[in-house]
């Protein structure tokens, strides 16, 4: 300190740390002409103490004056020592460099312009302190101060200058400093990032590609950015890196880093995805042709090909606002089915229930690309199960989605599983269903899925007869069909109701599905006419030959059915499954009943308490109990309503 004090006077000290700018300016031209004579002297002690004063009295001052006098003096040290700058570099840096985080902003500006004036003086000899200088530039790159950012670009500049003429930067140090940041989201940075990668792959004697799968990802992250200058900037950058190799677009970096990228997967592919909708056609083309070349890649879980981590990625761009990206997404997941399938499938619960709520997506394209994926993992038993069962479960809970997309899903997984399987699996769900609106609902939404069953096995009437039968148990109990349904099976004894439906199907539109339904049920019914002499016709044999012509049983030329095969056919009990539908039947009619009521009483509550009207009498109800009663019945046209 007494080396110090004797070599530089008071006078000058006191004006270093002056509030007026032009008083430090002068002491510091005083602090450079003592230093000079001091280096030509040869006095490297003194030097030392001068520079120790410095920084110590000044450079780590709670004053902020005394910081910006020790900046503007250690640089006019600096200046004064001229070529023998170097080995003092260790004491000079430091102290500047941390000023490039001080509280005050006028001291990073000076920070920022004494470390200028240094490292003109020096040029490379202060490649030594290169990643706290690039550490230091990237965080003023984005100061709140903008005199601070133009005062760091001026300085950017300059090392970028020393760092390409530089035989000493070591750009394997130099990379990990880079990775750690490529990921950061402040535009100011990804501009000064994007800028040290351009000026790197410019010097011939730095190899940036084979560095590549380091930045790489966070390149195409940025061609997402919301600024249209990062993009171009990125897009630049990338394109700069090909030009030696020949003039083609970005998707040329994957097949050039190959195999080496398959740690990276999943960062390429998150970056990726977003840009195939982007809003500028390059960008789209560009995402999608790197996409497309880095599925064509294989890899193996084997060689670090992490498939959770791609399956993750697609999984969160489902949830994407843009339908392209989400197509996409689907199409990884496909494609890792294909390859991957072991892999895939544990981590499936991972994956399974955004794959079920894409069954809501507004796209159609979506829901079936979503349809194949839920086949290909249902071709396992248990996973056929837990989908039908899931998917149930979600009509059951989103009626818009059973309203809306049921008869498609069921269809599409008929046509891409085994229809029937599809068929028997819901249909067994169902018998347990206790929700019986939801049932009837349910088995509406997938009739579609028995004309595909049918289509498919149309030879086996065993099929058939469990498809109309499935379906009517839920179908039937209207209220129509609860008065009606089994005097249709004895057209004999009830012709006005035969009588009553030719009438609705003249009614009906010739080209309507609903006249050709009707027209095709009315058909199988056993041919009569209307005259008085079929009133002879037994209930029994009617009822017989209508149940054998649902069920399909064989029918021996007298009309009876071959006694082995009376009740079961090809392992199908058909007593059981009628009783099955009488049951259901039943079941229906008394939740009819109870909703009846409760709208009843619903009507009776908001109404208040009234006398109750004389009840009319009922009308006559037909007889069923046989042919002996039939003559106390109306007939045709004389049913009183």
């Amino acid at each position: 300190m007494a080396d110090a004090l004797s070599a530089i006077p008071a006078a000058v000290l006191r004006n270093l740390s002056d509030k007026l700018y032009e008083k430090r300016k002068n002491a510091a031209l005083e602090v450079e002409g003592i230093v000079k004579q001091l280096a030509a002297a040869g006095d490297h002690d003194k030097i030392t103490a001068v520079i120790n004063l410095l920084t110590n009295e000044f450079t780590y001052s709670p004053q902020a004056n005394h910081r910006k006098g020790g900046l503007i003096g250690l640089a006019a040290a600096t200046v004064g020592l001229t070529s023998e700058a170097a080995q003092h570099l260790e004491q000079i840096v430091p102290p500047v460099l941390n000023s490039f985080s001080d509280q005050d902003s006028r001291v990073r500006y000076y920070a920022c312009e004494a470390l200028y004036n240094i490292a003109k003086v020096v040029r490379g000899d202060f490649i030594v302190f290169f990643n706290q200088i690039f550490d230091a530039l990237c965080k003023l790159s984005a100061d709140s101060d903008p005199n601070v950012q133009s005062a760091a670009h001026l300085l950017d500049r300059l090392v970028k200058d020393i760092v390409t003429e530089s035989n000493e930067f070591s750009i394997e140090e130099f990379i990990p400093l880079l990775r750690e940041r490529m990921n950061v989201l402040n535009p100011y940075v990804r501009q000064f990032l994007v800028g040290w990668i351009t000026v790197l792959d410019s010097v011939p004697d730095i190899d940036m590609l084979g560095f590549l799968p380091d930045f790489l990802d966070g390149l195409f992250n940025m061609l997402s950015d919301s600024s249209h200058e990062i993009r171009q900037q990125a897009d630049s950058a990338l394109s700069e890196f090909l030009q030696e190799i020949k003039n083609s677009p970005i998707n040329e970096f994957v097949k050039l880093g190959g195999d080496q990228l398959v740690p990276y997967y999943a960062d390429i592919l998150g970056a990726i995805l977003p840009c195939i909708s982007d809003k500028e056609e390059k960008i789209r083309v560009v995402a999608r042709e790197t996409n497309e070349e880095l599925r064509a890649i294989q890899a193996d879980p084997a060689e670090g090909f992490d498939v959770g981590a791609i399956l993750s990625i697609a999984r969160r761009q489902l949830s994407s606002e843009w339908e392209a990206t989400r197509i996409e997404a689907l199409h990884w997941i496909s494609t890792l089915l294909n390859r991957h399938r072991a892999e895939v499938l544990l981590s499936l619960n991972d994956i399974f229930e955004t794959l079920l709520k894409a069954l809501s997506d507004p796209s159609d394209e979506v829901v079936l690309l979503v349809l194949e994926v839920h086949a290909c993992i249902a071709k396992d038993p248990p996973n056929f199960r837990q989908l039908v069962v899931f998917l149930v479960h979600n009509f059951r809970i989103d009626a818009t989605l059973l309203e809306k997309r049921g008869a498609l899903i069921v269809r599409r997984l008929c046509v891409l599983l085994d229809a029937e399987r599809v068929y028997r699996e819901l249909s067994t769900i169902l018998e347990g269903e206790c929700d019986l609106d939801f049932a009837t609902i349910m088995v509406q939404a997938y009739q579609h899925a028995s004309s595909i069953i049918q289509s498919m096995v149309e030879e086996d009437i065993n099929v058939k007869f469990l498809v109309q039968l499935d379906k009517l148990i839920h179908l039937l109990e209207t209220p129509i069909f609860a008065y009606l349904r089994l005097q249709l099976l004895e057209p004999g004894r009830y012709m006005w109701l035969l009588k009553a439906l030719y009438g609705l199907l003249m009614l009906l539109p010739q080209q309507s599905k609903a006249f050709r339904v009707l027209k095709t049920r009315l058909k199988t019914v056993p041919s009569y006419s209307f005259s008085s002499e079929q009133s002879k016709w037994t209930s029994g044999n009617s009822y017989s030959q209508v149940h054998r012509m649902i069920s399909g049983s064989p029918v021996s030329e007298d009309g009876d059915m071959d006694e082995d095969l009376r009740s079961v056919q090809n392992g199908i009990n058909f007593a059981s499954r009628l009783q099955q539908f009488e049951q259901m039947q039943q079941q229906h009619r008394m939740h009819s009943k109870s909703q009846t009521q409760s709208r009843y009483n619903s009507t009776s509550s908001s109404k208040g308490v009234q006398r109750p009207e004389e009840p009319r009498r009922p009308s006559p109800v037909p007889d069923m109990s046989g042919p002996s009663s039939r003559s106390s019945r109306r007939g045709p046209g004389q049913l009183q309503i």
